[in-house]
């Protein structure tokens, strides 16, 4: 609080309540001088209960009982005046230190004007009936106080709303479950900024800038969502893309373009991820933190343009609301023929590969089949039993085995490279993991495909013997020198792989 206003009311204080206090204790000295000096004049005096008589202990006359009754009761009524005043100058003084001092912060204003205003009243109640007592021992209070219990219930009964509110208020700001400045949302009333909270209702100042005022009695029933403006607080936003959209390339796309928007926070990275897949196309949701909660509406729309330019620059198309996306211009589906060339010219680039003639490619791009692995996703996973090759069309994968149950990579492969080799010429378990690192397209062949071939092609079937060795060396790569020369030799794999097949 500023040095200046504290000394100014300490001056206040001190100089009022010296004043009031000085008073207090000359008045039962005037009061002793009148019954001592002024009475006696008259021959008459005052006796302890209060009573006047003369001074042979006769009754005094009317008038004289009537003005010395007067000038009691104007010293007891000035009394009950001055001491209260006095009351209400400390309970003053003190609330303001007490209240000053602990609820300095702006957060906690309302609190203490409601409590330094509920507590200032009872204190003055109580020390009014005291005083009172004090001056006026004879008149009996019990009655007054069956009366002012009877007029409370009236009163009570008429202002009930009025105190619904009062104490509803209290409650609020006992909890303090929102403040000034928090973003609040109430069903069925709307949502915007506290602005102000007040013994009898909360101002809310909406996002169409108008002005919102909530009784606490009706505030204190509702279900209130509050955003704290201190708190980092999050926000969702939707929208969708066709099927035709890559996932991963999408949500790269939406992350990097939402990261730098205005107003989004730099603590938290956006989560983008897909929430359905609809009937019009991938359900998007983006979920980012906000530095200042209540512009999250024009955020919110800057975020949309964004991914709009986005999606514009890298031609990725948003799916409509309706079915008609399907009547659009249709994608050019690929011939068996033209898919059969682009398989053949795949395989043709993979060295096992290699001894076939054109031909042979094109009977084993036949019996082939293109799959696609998202990021992450296994391809094969160890210990699976497998009847299947794979060659990586695009994208690339790793290739792991456990140790101490921890996935180690001991190989990376990419776009013409090939694996699952071993499982499907022997017919033995899988040896090793393998997970796509992107979104990586494979072909599948199988077992079937590659047995006309073997007894067609022996020379193809010796390439990949050697191919099989070096693959089960690399996953030893601990093993020692004598490990490797008890390694199966070529002849034995040449062997298992006639007898899985079954050929001499």
């Amino acid at each position: 609080m500023p040095a200046s206003t504290f000394q100014k009311r300490s001056v206040f204080f001190l100089v009022f309540s010296g004043t009031v206090i000085l008073i207090l204790v000359g008045i039962p000295l005037l009061e002793s001088w009148l019954q001592d000096t002024i009475l006696p004049r008259f021959d008459i005096r005052m006796l302890p209960d209060g009573s006047v008589v003369n001074s042979d202990n006769t009754d005094a006359p009317m008038m004289h009982t009537t003005a010395v009754s007067l000038v009691v009761n104007i010293f007891q009524i000035l009394k009950i005046f001055l001491w209260m005043a006095l009351i209400v100058v400390v309970v003053r003084f003190l609330s303001f230190l007490i209240f000053e001092t602990a609820f300095r912060r702006a957060s906690q204003s309302e609190i203490a004007s409601l409590l330094k205003t509920v507590l200032s009243v009872i204190i003055y109640i109580v020390a009014f009936f005291i005083i009172f007592q004090s001056q006026y021992p004879g008149v009996q209070l019990a009655p007054l106080f069956t009366g002012s219990a009877i007029l409370g219930i009236v009163v009570g009964l008429a202002l009930q709303d009025t105190l619904g509110n009062l104490f509803a208020g209290i409650a609020l700001q006992a909890d303090q479950p929102f403040q000034v400045g928090d973003v609040v949302s109430i069903p069925k009333s709307g949502s915007g900024v506290v602005e102000a909270v007040s013994w009898r209702g909360v101002k809310i100042r909406t996002f169409q800038n108008k002005l919102l005022v909530i009784s606490n009695a009706v505030l204190g029933k509702e279900t209130i969502e509050v955003a704290p403006r201190d708190n980092l607080n999050a926000n969702l936003v939707f929208f969708n893309t066709l099927y035709a959209a890559s996932p991963a390339k999408t949500a790269k796309i939406i992350r990097e373009a939402v990261r730098h928007v205005e107003n989004v926070s730099s603590k938290v990275r956006p989560i983008v991820r897909i929430r359905n897949l609809g009937d019009s196309g991938i359900e998007w949701e983006v979920k980012y933190w906000l530095d200042d909660y209540a512009k999250y509406n024009e955020t919110d729309a800057l975020i949309r343009e964004r991914v709009w330019y986005a999606f514009e620059r890298d031609h990725i198309e948003f799916a409509y609301p309706t079915r008609t996306v399907y009547m659009e211009s249709e994608t050019r589906e690929i011939t068996a023929e033209e898919f059969l060339n682009t398989t053949s010219e795949y395989l043709g680039r993979v060295n096992i590969f290699a001894p076939l003639s054109q031909k042979e490619l094109e009977k084993l791009a036949h019996a082939s089949t293109s799959r696609v692995f998202a990021p992450g996703e296994a391809i094969v996973r160890k210990g699976q039993e497998g009847d299947s090759m794979y060659v990586i069309v695009r994208g690339s994968v790793k290739v792991q085995i456990p140790q101490d149950d921890i996935p180690r990579t001991i190989n990376n492969l990419k776009t013409n490279d090939f694996f699952g080799e071993m499982s499907l010429l022997t017919g033995q378990p899988r040896t090793a993991h393998v997970i796509a690192e992107e979104e990586t397209e494979v072909l599948q062949i199988k077992k079937g495909a590659l047995k006309p071939l073997f007894e067609a092609n022996p020379e193809l079937m010796k390439s990949i013997c050697e191919i099989v060795e070096e693959r089960r060396e690399l996953l030893k790569p601990d093993a020692n020198e004598s490990d490797r020369k008890t390694a199966v030799s070529n002849n034995r794999v040449l062997a298992s792989i006639k007898n899985f097949f079954g050929m001499r």
